[in-house]
């Protein structure tokens, strides 16, 4: 049995659309821990009662 063709990554990205650019690790922002903080404040603060 044969294996199937691969699409091409042409014909992949006119499906999905071009892949985000991939940004270096020293390119992005640093991520303070307030950062964290915050996120975890808002979703105790918004946790729906049955699971809580």
């Amino acid at each position: 049995m044969t294996e199937p063709t691969r699409p091409t990554r042409d014909v992949v990205n006119k499906i999905f659309g071009n892949p985000l650019p991939e940004t270096p690790i020293e390119e992005r922002d640093p991520q303070s821990p307030d950062d964290d903080s915050e996120r975890d404040r808002w979703l105790r603060d918004n946790v729906p009662p049955h699971h809580g």
